[in-house]
């Protein structure tokens, strides 16, 4: 008769033993304000919480929680990253955050409705976005 093959299907989730050892890993500081920086390409979405003068805290990426590829720019992987950043802030004793949203990704706004559906308050929302002024230095005339 022989042995029974297992097949194991894998989803196009998160990997969930990354997301033990991201969740893992905390930081002694307590803390009870922070400002949330969401930087959201059009390959990846990447939130940093660091505390009112900067100083990191607590970090994660799509990519670090096991997404590959195309699917780290989706709403999806935003969110779940956001979730999880949240998730360890209340470990923290986060009570109220200030946000600031960088980049023109998909993951923008999932990533802030994901994060703030934790119960944490929100004080600002900034959006960081640079944007240029003047555009680059046209063209020399051609000479013929």
């Amino acid at each position: 008769m022989g042995k029974k093959r297992v097949i194991k299907k894998t989803t196009g989730g998160v990997d969930h033993e990354l997301r033990a050892r991201a969740a893992g890993r905390l930081p002694k500081k307590k803390l009870e304000r922070g400002i949330l920086n969401i930087q959201a390409t059009y390959n990846n979405t990447m939130l940093m919480l660091t505390d009112e003068r900067g100083n990191a805290i607590i970090w994660a990426s799509a990519g670090s929680l096991g997404f590959k590829g195309a699917r780290k720019g989706t709403p999806y992987a935003a969110a779940k990253v956001a979730e999880l950043v949240a998730e360890k802030a209340k470990m923290i004793g986060l009570k109220t955050v200030s946000i600031n949203v960088k980049g023109v990704g998909s993951g923008r706004e999932s990533a802030v409705r994901s994060f703030l559906g934790q119960d944490i308050t929100l004080d600002t929302i900034r959006d960081v976005t640079p944007v240029p002024h003047n555009g680059p230095k046209p063209r020399k005339p051609r000479r013929v």
